[in-house]
């Protein structure tokens, strides 16, 4: 049975999607923000636990949240990147990148309120970002 993450991927839900290539996605959480910035890097291939991933597609996608959290840090002005791997919400991997601006701020109930105009501007500010942090 497919996920809402493969849903996605497939393109049968909409999503604010942050930067893709062949094997990894990354995208804004449909609800359920931690802080406005907050991004799951999720393998294109859907598989439940993190540790069953092969071990490119796991380094993989470490490698693309490497990639993403310098970019959503300058963005944020966050004063670090938390990271998050859980998957009980969604049986698909995935990776929560967090900006963070204390230690209290990185719990999965947590819900920051981000309208629809600042998450497209977050958006498009953060491709900018991941270009340039690509160069």
């Amino acid at each position: 049975m497919k996920t809402v993450f493969s849903k996605i991927i497939d393109r049968e839900l909409p999503a604010y999607i942050v930067w893709e290539d062949e094997e990894v996605i990354s995208f804004l959480p449909k609800a359920n923000f931690m802080n406005k910035g907050h991004i799951l890097v999720v393998p294109k291939v859907q598989v439940d636990h993190i540790f069953d991933l092969d071990d490119e597609l796991y380094h993989k996608l470490w490698s693309v949240a490497k990639l993403l959290a310098e970019p959503l840090k300058e963005l944020t002005k966050a004063k670090r990147i938390g990271i998050g791997v859980e998957g009980f919400s969604v049986p698909h991997v995935h990776i929560h990148l967090t900006p963070l601006f204390n230690q209290s701020e990185l719990d999965p109930h947590r819900n920051v309120f981000w309208s629809l105009e600042e998450r497209e501007e977050f958006i498009e500010d953060m491709k900018k970002l991941i270009k340039e942090a690509k160069k």
